[in-house]
Parts: C-alpha cells; sequence; structure tokens
C-alpha cells in the first residue's frame, strides 16, 4: 500500500464523505502516522488535559504522545469500545467530546466536518488501522525560513516539512505544533504564522511533529540606522569580538565603553579569584601605563592559589552530597579531591573521567564518593547528564521527553552505563553513615525498560560509543570515551557556556545546563568557537577562562547607552552580577580586617575553603548558598531579596566586625592619617577605586562631627559595605 501525505490524507477524507468502505480508493488513515500528530496538535495528549500521569475523567494518554501502544488501547480498546464506534463513527465519543457536541472540560478542539474530525472519522470507520511497522516513519523535520529578520510588527508564515525514513518529504505544517521562546517578542499561532511585536530583539519558534523538532529564529533589529564602518572599527581582541559584533550589527545594538582601569581591576580579581585586591594592589595596577597590564593581571591571578579554592567552590555545589547521608569522611573527600584537581589544573576531561569512571574507596579516593550517594543508575544518569553534557532527562525517565527527542528507552539505555557500579562495605543509614564504602565494577547488572521489561543495553544519546575489547570492562569507561570525545558536541559546550556565565554574567545558553533545540543560544558560532578553541587546547579551563578575559567584550563597562539599555542577552555591555555568598562574606572579612569563624575548620579560614554546606552561617543562608538536604545538582539563586538588604544593615556579626577594636575602622581611626587618606583607604578597601570629589567631601564631613573619628571611620565603612557597588561585581 502507498502511504500518503496527511494532509493529503485529510482532503481525501472531507472529498469522500468520510466512509472507509472497500469500495473506496482514497488513501487510509492510520493510528501512528496520522492520528497521533492530531492529538497533539489539538493538545489532547498535552499535560493539562489527558497527558496528565492519571488522565482526565477517566481517560488517559501518553505525554505527547510516547506510549502508541498504550495510546492506541485507550482510544480503541478500552471503556468496552464506548469511545470509538465504527458502525456509527460520527457518534464515537471521541469526536463527539472533541467537537463538544456534548460536554467537555477541555472545550472544542475539533470543529465539525472539519479537516481533524473528518480524518479521525475516516479512521475510526475504516477500524481503526495501525501504521505498518515497514511503512516510512519522519526520521527529521525541518522549518523554512530558518532564520529571518523582521521589522516590528513585521509577519511570516512558517512551513515545516518532514523527512521519512525512505527518502521522502511531506509538508506537515498542519500537523506540527508551535511555540515561541519569547513570547512577549515574537508571537506563532497554531498554524505557523509568525507575527513581531513593537520590541526589538529576537526569539526562537520552535516546530515539533511525531516527537521531532526544529526552529526558526526571528530577529527584529533596533529602529534606526548604524553604519557598517561603526562596526568594522570596534577592537577585535580575540575572536569572540568578532562573533559578538556581528550579532550587534544584526540587531543594530551598539556596545558600551570600555570599563575603567579600576572597574576591570576589582572585576578581574572577583572572577578569578573570588576576593577583593588590597589597596596596595589597586595603587599599583593604577599607576602601571603598560598596554598589556590588563593581560598580565589576568595571567597573574589565574596562578594564584585562591584561584583554585573559588572554582573549586563552584564545583562542589553540584557534586557535594550531604555529608548526613553519606558520611563526614566521604564528603570532606570528594570536596579535597575536587580541590586538588583545580590546583592542578587537571584538564577538564580528565575531571570529568575521573568521576563519570570513579573507583575505589570513599575514604582515600575521593570521587568514588559521587556513587556512594548516587546509588541508582537512574539517579547517576540524570546527574551526569545534566552536569556534563547540558541535557536534562529527568523528564524522560516517566515518558518522552516534552521539549527534547529524548525517548524514555534512550534514557533507561544510557542509565544501564551504570548498570554495573557495585558496592562492597556498609551502605547508607542516615543520618550517621560513617563508614568507608568501596566503589567497583561488578560482573553483573542490568537495567530494565519500566514498560516492557526488557533488558537495556549501555546504549549513549546519540552516535554510537565504543565499547572495550576486555569482556569485564567497565561500561562507565565506554561511557566516559563517548563523552569525552571529539564527535560528542554538548561535552565541551555546556562547560565553555559554564564559565562564560561565571565571568559574563549569564550564559549563551540559559539555564546553563539546559542545552536543547527548543532551548537555543543566544549567539550560536560564538558557542561553537568557544567549544572548538577549548577542545584544541586540551580541555585547559585556564586557557578558557584567560581566552574570554583578553576579549574587549569581557572589558566593557556595564553602563548602558540609549542602543543597548534594553540588551540582556547579546553581551553589548558587562551584566552586574551579585557577588557569592562565600566570595561576599571574604569580601566582608576583609574590609572589616576581622575574621571568621567555622565550625570543623582550622582558625582563619575564609568562606569559600569551607567544605561543606552543614556548617552553621546564617550570613551564607541569606545570601543563597545551597540547601544542605537537597540533593545535587543545586544551583544558587543569584537574585537580591529585602531579606539580605536587612542583614547586611543589621545583623549582629556584621556589627561586631565593623566595631571590632582589632577591626580597620579602629586602627584607621588610631593612626595619624587625616580624614581623606582614611576616606580614601576605605574606598580602596570596600571599591577598589579611590573616592571622586563628591565622596571624598562628603566622607571627610563625617570626621568633622561630634561622634569622633573612630565613629566616622565606622560610619563610613558601614555604608560602604551596605552599597550595591561593594555586593555586586561591575
Amino acid at each position: 500500500m502507498r502511504w500518503y501525505p496527511t494532509l493529503l490524507i485529510v482532503t481525501a477524507v472531507v472529498s469522500s464523505g468520510g466512509r472507509g468502505t472497500a469500495g473506496e480508493s482514497r488513501p487510509r488513515v492510520t493510528f501512528e502516522r496520522d492520528i497521533q500528530p492530531i492529538l497533539t496538535r489539538a493538545g489532547c495528549n498535552a499535560g493539562a488535559c489527558h497527558g496528565k500521569a492519571r488522565g482526565q475523567n477517566g481517560f488517559a494518554l501518553s505525554l505527547l504522545g510516547f506510549d502508541q501502544d498504550g495510546d492506541y488501547a485507550a482510544i480503541a480498546r478500552e471503556g468496552r469500545g464506548r469511545r470509538v464506534f465504527p458502525a456509527a463513527p460520527e457518534s464515537s465519543l471521541l469526536l463527539r467530546k472533541a467537537a463538544a457536541q456534548v460536554p467537555h472540560g477541555g472545550g472544542r478542539k475539533f470543529e465539525p466536518g472539519g479537516p481533524f474530525y473528518e480524518a479521525v472519522r475516516g479512521w475510526i470507520a475504516d477500524g481503526m488501522p495501525r501504521t505498518p511497522a515497514d511503512a516510512p516513519m519522519p526520521v527529521r523535520i525541518s522549518v523554512s525560513p530558518a532564520e529571518k529578520t523582521l521589522g516590528q510588527g513585521g509577519e511570516l508564515a512558517l512551513k515545516v516539512t518532514a523527512t521519512f525514513s525512505d527518502g521522502s518529504t511531506e509538508d506537515v505544517t498542519g500537523l506540527s505544533a508551535f511555540q515561541s521562546n519569547e513570547s512577549t517578542l515574537v508571537t506563532v499561532d497554531a498554524d505557523g504564522r509568525v507575527k513581531a511585536g513593537p520590541l526589538p530583539g529576537e526569539a526562537s519558534i520552535s516546530a515539533r511533529y511525531c516527537g521531532l523538532f526544529a526552529g526558526c529564529d526571528v530577529t527584529i533589529p533596533l529602529p534606526g540606522e548604524v553604519s557598517d564602518g561603526f562596526y568594522d572599527a570596534l577592537p577585535r581582541r580575540n575572536f569572540i569580538d568578532g562573533h559578538v559584533w556581528t550579532k550587534l550589527k544584526a540587531l543594530r545594538i551598539t556596545p558600551s565603553a570600555p570599563a575603567g582601569d579600576a572597574t576591570f581591576h576589582r572585576r578581574a580579581f572577583l572572577d578569578v579569584i573570588g576576593r577583593l585586591p588590597t589597596p596596595d594592589e589597586t595603587r599599583a595596577f593604577l599607576a602601571d601605563a603598560s598596554a598589556d597590564k590588563r593581560a598580565k593581571l589576568v595571567d597573574q591571578l589565574l596562578d594564584r592559589p585562591e584561584y583554585a579554592d573559588h572554582w573549586a567552590n563552584k564545583w562542589v555545589d553540584l557534586l557535594r552530597p550531604n555529608p548526613y547521608r553519606v558520611g563526614i569522611k566521604a564528603v570532606l573527600n570528594l570536596d579535597n579531591w575536587v580541590r586538588d584537581a583545580f590546583r592542578r589544573n587537571l584538564p577538564y576531561d580528565e575531571f570529568v573521567r575521573g568521576i563519570v569512571a570513579a573507583k575505589g574507596s570513599t575514604f582515600r579516593d575521593g570521587a568514588p564518593v559521587v556513587f556512594r550517594d548516587r546509588r541508582e543508575p537512574e539517579e547517576v544518569a540524570t546527574m551526569i547528564s545534566q552536569l556534563f553534557l547540558g541535557i536534562r532527562l529527568d523528564c524522560a525517565k516517566c515518558h518522552h521527553h516534552p521539549f527534547e527527542s529524548w525517548s524514555q528507552e534512550q534514557f533507561y539505555a544510557f542509565a544501564a552505563f551504570f548498570s554495573r557500579v557495585g558496592h562492597k562495605g556498609v551502605g547508607l543509614s542516615p543520618p550517621i553513615s560513617g563508614s568507608e564504602e568501596m566503589i567497583f565494577a561488578a560482573k553483573s547488572g542490568e537495567v530494565r525498560h519500566p514498560l516492557t521489561g526488557a533488558v537495556l543495553p549501555p546504549t549513549p544519546l546519540f552516535g554510537t560509543a565504543r565499547p572495550s575489547a576486555e569482556p569485564d570492562a567497565d561500561p562507565r569507561e565506554t561511557l566516559a570515551d563517548w563523552m569525552t570525545g571529539p564527535d560528542n558536541p554538548f561535552f565541551a559546550r555546556v562547560i565553555v557556556n559554564r564559565v562564560w556565565a561565571e565571568l559574563m554574567g549569564r550564559g549563551i545558553v540559559e539555564p546553563v545546563d539546559d542545552l536543547r533545540a527548543t532551548n537555543p543560544p543566544s549567539n550560536g558560532p560564538l558557542l561553537e568557537a568557544l567549544a572548538d578553541d577549548f577542545r584544541r587546547h586540551g580541555c585547559d579551563l585556564k586557557h578558557l577562562i584567560r581566552t574570554i578575559m583578553a576579549s574587549h567584550v569581557y572589558g566593557l563597562e556595564s553602563a548602558p547607552n540609549e542602543r543597548n539599555v534594553a540588551d540582556v542577552r547579546n553581551f553589548s555591555r558587562h551584566y552586574r552580577k551579585r557577588l557569592r555568598a562565600e566570595v561576599l562574606l571574604d569580601a566582608v572579612v576583609d574590609v572589616t580586617g576581622v575574621p571568621e569563624s567555622f565550625s570543623a575548620a582550622p582558625p582563619g579560614s575564609r568562606a569559600v575553603a569551607v567544605w561543606t554546606h552543614r556548617t552553621p552561617s546564617l550570613f551564607l543562608d541569606t545570601f543563597g548558598r545551597p540547601d544542605p538536604n537537597q540533593d545535587p545538582p543545586c544551583e544558587r539563586a543569584p537574585g537580591t531579596s529585602v531579606v539580605q538588604a536587612l542583614h547586611l544593615m543589621n545583623a549582629p556579626g556584621i556589627h561586631r566586625k565593623v566595631t571590632n577594636d582589632a577591626g580597620v575602622a579602629a586602627r584607621l581611626a588610631k593612626g595619624d592619617l587625616p580624614p581623606e587618606r582614611v576616606v580614601e583607604e576605605l574606598y580602596l578597601l570596600a571599591y577598589s577605586r579611590l573616592p571622586d570629589d563628591e565622596e571624598r567631601s562628603f566622607g571627610v564631613s563625617l570626621f568633622e562631627e561630634k561622634g569622633g573619628r573612630r565613629r566616622a571611620a565606622e560610619d563610613l565603612l558601614w555604608a560602604l559595605i551596605n552599597s550595591a557597588e561593594f555586593v555586586f561585581i561591575d
């Protein structure tokens, strides 16, 4: 039998009256090829309707049609056939509900007599046929145009083309579901008609058909003209600048001016080593007249020991489990392993391999602690894929991923790589899991599909993986080879995106660990160029940081101009970011001169070196360190809150530091420096810059009041700590 395009089928059904008698020649409508896309397009199997876990009103479909067999049974067999009636298809409850001919909570989904209605009616009349196994099935879809520039209020009609396993193509626009990732800028209706709004910007329109995705990138330039010569004249210190200027040119956005030396100096210190420069370091940098002083500064910072603790602290957020669950010694050991990797500048691919294929003692080897915490293959698979590939697979545990092409079978086949992780020793016994455990490759282990019960062999999410020639080899070694191999584009993309976000205030993809077709990068060529450069230089994280910070883009100021004030994703200016909780606490310690004390840590320890979030600290909790009771990966909330502002103003701990007899304010007040120099010293401590004339005049005026020198110094220091300039990296 010949299989025809669905829209032709719909036309044939309408013209034939929908009767599927043997004597008629119209093509047959079949379930998988035709009916499932109609149900998805109409929203019948969406999460808000019959696609949710328990269905709706006794009728359950799989989310977005991932379970073909279950959906067919629910429609054609459940309820003693009450949903479909081949003898009189127009009387079928499936049609009467969808056409709102009887009460239906979901409202009208098909117009009576419309193409979808008639296609479903014809299918019922034909006896609800399934699509033959050897029939051509869609393997990919494309959207045309793939990218388009529209003026404000401009419109565009999209066309979706499916390519089938036999090489044939079909226009499936009428059966595709569309969504805009920026509906405030660009809208799209159910038929793929795009309309640009009044605001400049960009959006990605995604089309979904039979679990396949494709997209169209729509750009709305800023009104007004900017000459090509303007962009040609912008500095290009490395490849990053060229990619950013190209994007800004398409949007007619102009970048902000370069940041001053003092701003760059403070920014670089906080970004690379997570601490403020001393006044002497700031003075020396500002006095340096050499043209390459910024590049030399970055090199010096990357060689400082504080670099390892600052960047390791970012990673232990994502890996560190609750010590009450896996044991205090085990968590401390993992923390030490991560910090040592950054001290040695371990290549990132080796770092990842050390975690994915970890073996050994949780008391001696560090990385195996990850597998003491995550003990089931499904648990490990979701964490590993999200952290190191930027692929979120949690949804695929239970159903086909609603925003990606990952299926339930793909998820469990990927989890099978961890099916032979063996544990020897005392298991978990929260809240006192203190024993040692050995992690090793067991002789056997399997993962079964939760619906079919079939044993699934370890299979990568895409491409192929080369299994080891050794019969008893650990499947995780094969997985590590595939993950870090040159043919895996996700591996390098997600780490360069993470590092970019840490330095630039937001990722090229946001969230940073959610790389998918329906969440496109704001600058795809830039992301690819960074990933390629990272690969070519041996997955060296310091090289990546140095490359980003060497760009002209990194050194832009945060103040907007009239043509980039609304830009929040194209890096036409530096995006300010609040200091991490640990960095901010260490900054308070540095400017007050009074150390913080942490339980289970040596005296004088900095917050960035604390090895567990179980260490009590109201300050760190207030400023967003992860909840120790959450499973990793634990993302931090980077925003600000009223509670944070009130804490800086009123916390007894901060007050004690500011007013401490051995603190900075007291020492400066006792010294013989004139008020102008005291004000200057405090500004250099807190802001890493000299005060301007107005600030200097106000600061000096405090020393002329009746409270005395110490009161004036304390008040000024308290005010500086409570300012946005102190709390944010500019």
